[in-house]
């Protein structure tokens, strides 16, 4: 599957925002039980929309930004009802990240992975995120 074909139903889509040797975390404000903990922001894709316009959208929506392109990154993380959840770098091509649909931003670098209080499907990206950043 690449960025431009539509994305599966049910496909939820997070972005990972690098500048610099560090990814962009958004914190959650809902719902009650993920509030206060740290995501890759995104969302879920529109049916028949593909994975990049979903990332445009989502991070358009939630942080003010453009972005571009849709490389995946780690394993995908199932989801109820069906649903699965993938990572994917996104290049920041205009705009400065607001917390438009969370409570705060912060960029992090691989050695301040492990003590960031991730929501636990995102926990999945570590490894990958770590290598991506170190290099």
């Amino acid at each position: 599957m690449t960025a431009t074909t539509p994305a599966p139903p049910g496909h939820v889509v997070a972005g990972a925002v690098v500048r610099d040797g560090r990814v962009l975390l958004a914190q959650r404000t809902r719902p009650a039980e993920l509030a206060g903990l740290w995501e890759l922001p995104g969302g879920k894709a529109e049916p028949g929309e593909s994975i990049e316009a979903a990332l445009v959208r989502e991070l358009r929506e939630e942080l003010g930004v453009e972005v571009r392109g849709a490389e995946r990154i780690g394993p995908a993380v199932p989801l109820a009802g069906g649903r699965e959840l993938c990572a994917y770098l996104v290049e920041l091509v205009s705009g400065v990240p607001r917390p438009l649909d969370h409570a705060a931003l912060r960029w992090v670098d691989a050695d301040e992975l492990d003590s960031v209080d991730l929501v636990p499907a995102d926990r999945a990206w570590i490894p990958d995120l770590r290598e991506h950043l170190r290099r």
